[in-house]
Order: C-alpha cells, then structure tokens, then sequence
C-alpha cells in the first residue's frame, strides 16, 4: 500500500486523511499552524450530504450540530426575503470543528505533524489542501468574529451592502452566540473594531447597531486577503483540493460543503493509486475531472449571482424580486448546493 501525504490540515485536508485511514491507507498530514483556531468562515455547512459525510466516515461528528432550515436577507436596512432553505444546513464553529476532525484523523491512526510548513512543490503521493495562493492586488477582505448576546431567531441571515456583504449564523446552544463573516470590497480598516467599520462603510448601519448591543469574542476575530474568487492558479502537477483548487463565493455558504466533497472526489482515485493500480499523473487527472464535473457548474453560477449581489443595479433588481415574489430562492438554492 502506497502513503499519501496531504499539505493542509483544514477540512478537505483532515477529512481525505481520516477517509483513507479508515481504508486502511497510510496517511501523513502536515499543517503549518496548531489546533484550535479560529478561521475566515460562515460556519455552516450548505448542501453536503449525510451520504458524502458517511463515506469519508465522519458524520457522527456532526450529530449535534445545529440544523439551520430558514433563512432571511437585507439590502440595506431592509428586509426583502425570508425563506426556507431546500434543505437543512449544518452550524458549528470552525473553532470546534477543526478540533474534532483532528482528533479523529489521530484515533484512527494518521500522522499529524504541525507548525509543519511545506514547500509549494508537486510530489507523486502529496495532495495540496493548503488553501489558496496569495494573489496581490485583489480587492476582497474577509472578515469574521463571534458575537455574544445577539438573537437570530433561528434564523441565518444575509446583508447585503454598498460593496460587499455578510452573513450571520447562529453556531452553539441556545443560538445566542453567532458567527458574523463578511466579504468586503477595498474595506479601511480605521480605528477601532474593523469588522464593524467595513459594515459601517457598506451602510448596514442598523446591523451595527445590533451587533454593538452584543459582545465580541476579540480572540475570534479573524481577516484575509490576498484571494481570488472562482478557480486557482495551480502550478502544472500539483495535485489540489477544496480552496487550493477553486473557491465559491461566500454568500452561498458552500464553501465548507466544497471541502467535503473535494474530499469525496478525490478518494476513489487516490484508493486506485495508494493500491497500485494507477500511475500518480493519471490519478492526479482523474481528480481533477471529478472536480469540474461536481463542481464547475455550481461556482461559475455563484461567481454570477456574487457579481449581481456586488452591483448597486444588481442588488436593486434582486430586492424588486424578491418582494414581488418571483425570486427563485428555492431553485437558486438547489443548483448552489
């Protein structure tokens, strides 16, 4: 049986390990930081499947999770929709998350090293689940931190604003403490709380004003820049998964379900080349074809609506929808899953 050797220890990366273990397949992980942590994250899964869970051996991890099935959406200050989702999606912090698939990746008998940083280089047997390459000059920051004492009623809710958007997810107990991330275009950050100025400069004032009647888990707060949307520039034989090789626009809440399934994409092919039956390139290729079948569609369908969502036009339009009722919340919602 041949070794894998997986660079990124985030959830495509944790879940391919625990999947070939449970195959029996050696598996080395490396990840450049430590457990817990906090991420860039809507915290919630968005369309993955009991089914896809099950096969990389990890849904029992997610037998508490709360069950998300209603959602609500701003423009501005104004409510334009609320609706139920096509199907329920999955809240946990990543904090707790990450957590958890890394202790199942070490009781089933994988090899963890951390503070591991690796070169970006092509090697037969390495899957690169690092995340994706630093792009200068793009003009979205990502911004996310917890919230104490701010009431969603059950509710993920969507704001959008001049220039950007957040969401906001309940994500432990009695849903009193939420998630708050946000994509936002050319944010300053200023002084004081930049998650809130960045909300302040797309207008969502009354969201602030909310959030300010909460309390911030400083240590959750957490940026990123240096990213583009949609596919990755990957060098020619590196073999890639989740957000090293595509990433969905964040309003979708698919990005984490992406991870999953890049796993699930993935672990077929590489049981073939682990059991020598296949050569690294073919492998390699055929994970990449399973990619752009699962997911090509979906992102470049995202990357649409994100550039709709984006535009002062664009968000005029979607707000005239939804509130004369022709919206197609429901099918969007399928096809983004």
């Amino acid at each position: 049986m041949k070794q894998i050797e997986i660079v990124g220890g985030g959830l495509a990366g944790l879940a391919l390990g625990i999947a070939m273990r449970r195959r029996e397949v050696p598996v080395i992980l490396r990840e450049a930081t430590t457990y817990p942590r906090h991420r860039v994250c809507g915290e919630f899964i968005n369309g993955v499947t009991i089914e896809t869970l099950e096969n990389l051996g990890i849904a029992h991890l997610f037998s508490d999770a709360l069950q998300h099935e209603k959602t609500r959406w701003w423009v501005g200050d104004e409510k334009i929709l609320e609706a139920r989702l096509s199907k329920p999606a999955l809240g946990m912090s990543r904090w707790e998350m990450d957590e958890r698939l890394r202790k199942e990746f070490e009781r089933s008998g994988g090899e963890l090293f951390v503070n591991d940083r690796v070169d970006r280089e092509a090697m037969e047997g390495r899957v690169w689940t690092a995340g994706r390459k630093l792009e200068k000059g793009t003009p979205w920051l990502g911004l996310k931190a917890h919230f104490d004492g701010v009431s969603l009623d059950g509710y993920l809710e969507m704001h959008l604003g001049n220039g950007g958007y957040v969401g906001l997810t309940p994500i432990e107990g009695d849903g009193s403490k939420i998630n708050v991330c946000g994509l936002f275009r050319g944010a300053k950050m200023g002084k004081g709380n930049p998650l809130l100025n960045a909300l302040d400069e797309c207008g969502l004032e009354k969201l602030v004003d909310r959030l300010r009647g909460g309390e911030m888990n400083q240590k959750s707060l957490t940026g990123i820049s240096g990213f583009r949307l949609g596919s990755q520039q990957v060098e020619h034989e590196l073999c890639v998964l989740g957000d090293a090789e595509r990433m969905i626009p964040p309003f979708t809440g698919n990005g984490m379900s992406m991870a999953f399934e890049s796993a699930e994409c993935a672990l077929e092919p590489l049981m073939i080349y682990a059991q020598q039956g296949e050569a690294w390139d073919t492998t390699r290729n055929n994970i990449q074809l399973n990619l752009e079948e699962r997911f090509g569609r979906r992102v470049r369908l995202a990357l649409s609506l994100h550039r709709i969502l984006t535009n002062p036009i664009g968000r005029a339009g979607v707000s005239l929808a939804a509130k004369c009722g022709v919206l197609p919340f429901q099918l969007l919602h399928r096809k983004l899953c």
